[in-house]
């Protein structure tokens, strides 16, 4: 993806009121420290939706928090959707802001996919239907709460998903179909996965080390913990800053713009290090 994401489609949390600090649940595992039931707001939210521990969370044990990403889903449904209220200063439509949030987010993240298809110069056959689906998730997320509520958003997402296959279809050399694989753990290390259909696998802790992703499909791919390591993800579609957060890599592990690597990924100099001591 060469073209950067539009701003609409980047989190803004000063524009939002923490939202997924408050709407999500999660519980205590490696990612959260502790159970957190839905619509109750985190314990290290303070009063002004800032995160007491925001520079802390992966060693405070709330490294789930680091890689998530609402695709500026928190600032549409508090600035848009509500006119700017937040759920403190409007207690009662709290339960329905929480409600309509994940709704949002499916929309944005469906509008950031489409945003990178409609620039792949593979997609231009069929770049009538892609502003045909842009304009009509657009339109979506202008819906008023209640419109939200009601919307069948998972069939949406069916629809746009299979338009989004076709243009990753066109736009993939010939790789390997590993479409919802479940590869947890699985030993890649150098594995040849070049335009691969890696489309919702399951590589949470994989040692993809030296494997060639170049041009592969990781469309919701789950990368927890895999190991990116001077892995190629070249042109890569549908790779999100998020899916790299929450994965391990290195200075050699190549991207493509906008992408860059996560301030968690050893840095060149200790990489160099690394390596000068295993000699």
């Amino acid at each position: 993806m060469s073209s950067p994401v539009p701003e609409h489609l980047q989190a803004d949390c000063s524009r939002c009121a923490a939202l997924c600090c408050t709407a999500l649940p999660f519980a205590a595992s490696a990612d959260f420290a502790v159970d957190k039931p839905a619509g109750t707001p985190c314990r290290n939210l303070r009063e002004d939706f800032r995160c007491g521990i925001h520079g802390q969370l992966r060693e405070s044990g709330y490294p789930g928090c680091t890689v998530y990403d609402c695709f500026g889903a928190g600032q549409q449904v508090v600035q848009v959707t509500f006119g700017g209220r937040d759920w403190r200063r409007s207690p009662g439509e709290a339960a329905q802001m929480f409600a309509v949030f994940p709704v949002m987010r499916t929309l944005h993240e469906l509008l950031r996919y489409l945003t990178e298809a409609r620039a792949l110069p593979q997609a231009a056959p069929l770049h009538d239907e892609l502003d045909d689906a842009l304009a009509a998730t657009d339109r979506l997320t202008r819906l008023d709460p209640a419109g939200l509520a009601e919307l069948d958003v998972e069939a949406h997402r069916r629809e746009v998903s299979e338009l989004l296959l076709r243009v990753s279809e066109r736009a993939r050399p010939q790789g390997r179909n590993h479409r919802g694989a479940d590869l947890v753990g699985a030993d890649l290390r150098g594995a040849r996965l070049r335009g691969a259909n890696l489309r919702g696998a399951l590589l949470v802790g994989a040692d993809l080390r030296e494997a060639d992703l170049t041009g592969a499909d990781l469309i919701g791919a789950d990368l927890r913990g895999a190991d990116l390591a001077a892995a190629d993800l070249t042109g890569a579609l549908f790779l999100t800053q998020a899916q790299l957060a929450a994965a391990r890599g290195d200075a050699r592990t190549t991207l493509s713009e906008p992408l860059v690597h996560p301030s968690h990924w050893p840095q060149r100099a200790e990489s160099a290090r690394r390596r000068r001591r295993k000699r």
